[in-house]
């Protein structure tokens, strides 16, 4: 496998055969504002300058090409692609598909999703390497460093950087991203995902924060992970304490969350996707004050 590399001129995560998805990227699904304005978001994007679009609510390999087609140079990831609802002969094959029309911008993320969610869950390390293997019988398999693997335990962790170009992180502390790094060694790909609200308002900011955590919150494989990097059971209450909502969801300013950004990418990140919250419709303000703190 090849390893992700950091081109310092330009502040960009580069794989030595060309693909680029930036050191800054957003997170979305189409939810917020509806699959029919993917393309119209996509080149906002773009525009402002992110490196890459990963593509939130359990997408299958097709719902990116609406993002790939709109644009001329971003990056389209799955954030994740769910081994429980995929085939893995079926997403090698679409995936062959996009890359053919769209080479050195797709990633594809592959996660196990959470046992809360499907009836299905079972041996997720077991399973997820069988999907794996699955890909890789394929005619043409997902190339190995153009693929991640949703990672947050260690033996996950292990697989993504074994099998895969590296993990993609959510709803984590900065010290999680540290010790990933550390787990990983050099060359491997990180990439976290960091929700976040652009507003000032402290009592409308942490509400939203704490309407987006109450979800995760209620997801065991969540806070099993929290509970090593510091916080309690107390924290999880109520849809978070305010120092966990702070950690995982930062609030205020854009100069605010640029700083939590790069405090993820000086702890070994390659790449920090954000997510803000809060903005209906395509969250053009927030991604345009993201971008002139960051980019």
């Amino acid at each position: 496998m090849r390893p992700v590399e950091k081109d310092e001129r330009r502040g960009r995560v580069c794989d030595p055969l060309g693909m680029n998805i930036g050191r800054v990227g957003v997170w979305t699904s189409y939810r917020p504002f509806g699959v029919e304005r993917a393309g119209e978001a996509a080149r906002v994007v773009e525009e402002l300058g992110y490196g890459a679009w990963w593509l939130g609510a359990s997408p299958h390999v097709p719902d990116v090409r609406p993002i790939l087609e709109a644009t001329s140079t971003l990056a389209a990831a799955t954030g994740i692609l769910n081994i429980w609802i995929n085939d893995p002969a079926e997403t090698a094959a679409a995936d062959a598909a996009l890359r053919g029309d769209f080479p050195g911008r797709f990633m594809l993320g592959v996660g196990i999703g959470h046992p809360e969610a499907t009836s299905d869950y079972r041996r997720p390390l077991h399973s997820m390497r069988a999907f794996l293997d699955g890909l890789d019988a394929a005619s043409e398999p997902p190339p190995a460093d153009e693929r991640c693997l949703a990672a947050l335990g260690p033996k996950m962790l292990d697989l993504a950087a074994l099998r895969t170009a590296g993990a993609h992180t959510y709803f984590v502390p900065v010290e999680h991203t540290r010790s990933a790094r550390e787990r990983l060694g050099r060359g491997k790909l990180i990439a976290t995902e960091l929700a976040c609200v652009v507003e000032t308002d402290p009592a409308r900011a942490k509400a939203v924060a704490r309407e987006y955590a109450t979800l995760y919150l209620g997801l065991r494989n969540y806070t099993r992970n929290l509970l090593d990097f510091g916080f309690g059971e107390d924290d999880f209450a109520d849809g978070g304490s305010d120092r966990l909502l702070d950690a995982i969801v930062p609030q205020g300013s854009a100069a605010q969350i640029a700083e939590v950004v790069r405090a993820h990418l000086d702890a070994g990140a390659d790449h920090v996707c954000v997510q803000p919250l809060g903005e209906e419709g395509v969250p053009r303000v927030s991604w345009t004050a993201l971008a002139q703190a960051l980019l």
